[in-house]
């Protein structure tokens, strides 16, 4: 409870810089026409609207790494959170603060990708509402991993990290190309890394292949309370060396 009124301070900050939320909503509504066009005139299978929305939603995930990063790298770099951390407020209370409000925008992201999908031609079926939920630890992943990057950086070097994470995310995630027809050590660093194993999962609920999900979103999940401890653990470090 003591995370809630700090999670609405931030969702009123978010709130602020509405053509951040624009941007993040919007750009994979661009993609998702842009690809499903040249679908259109040249079919290739993976950019078939039911293997090509699910992709399309967990690259779109990947900018909110961004957001969470520059909102707590700004905050971490001013005295507001010096003057906060004299408050009761631990850093697992802080690192949920910051989640909150974001999982929201990244759900809303997700949920519009879908929407416009059934527009392209994807079955409404209730295995999209199974997909929105495979999403929900891909979307904290990528908080998470914002959230990491704004702890350890200032905001201005945010931005640099943050399009290394997306551009990680195009690649090794398998939306644009097959990635066994790669093979080699490029599909085996994307087996153990949550990119691929994200869109994977998402696939699988598409599809209906609930048996599959799991192995693959199990990596995600992993992945993403990893990534969580290490920025409560970093967080906590930062609290202390600036109250001492």
């Amino acid at each position: 409870m003591r995370a809630f009124p700090f999670a609405s301070r931030n969702l009123k900050e978010l709130i602020r810089d509405p053509m951040m939320i624009i941007f993040a909503i919007g750009f994979p509504v661009v993609l998702l026409l842009m690809l499903s066009a040249i679908h259109s005139h040249a079919p290739v299978n993976l950019f078939a609207i039911s293997k090509l929305s699910p992709g399309i939603a967990v690259f779109g995930l990947s900018f909110i790494s961004l957001f969470s990063g520059m909102l707590i790298a700004k905050d971490r770099c001013s005295s507001f959170l010096m003057r906060l951390f004299a408050s009761p407020l631990s850093a697992s209370d802080y690192i949920l603060g910051y989640i909150l409000p974001l999982l929201p925008i990244a759900i809303i992201q997700s949920v519009v990708c879908f929407v416009l999908s059934f527009f392209l031609g994807l079955s409404v079926t209730a295995n999209v509402l199974a997909a929105l939920l495979v999403l929900i630890p891909t979307s904290v992943l990528f908080i998470g991993t914002g959230l990491l990057m704004g702890t350890l950086v200032n905001d201005k070097a945010v931005g640099g990290i943050a399009s290394i994470i997306i551009n990680l995310s195009g690649w090794l995630s398998g939306t644009w190309f097959n990635l066994n027809l790669v093979g080699g050590t490029f599909k085996a660093i994307s087996d153990v890394l949550p990119f691929a194993n994200a869109v994977n999962a998402a696939r699988a609920a598409i599809s209906g292949d609930y048996a599959a999900i799991l192995p693959s979103l199990l990596w995600v999940i992993g992945y993403a309370v990893a990534v969580l401890v290490i920025s409560v653990v970093l967080f906590r470090r930062k609290m202390m060396n600036a109250t001492t």
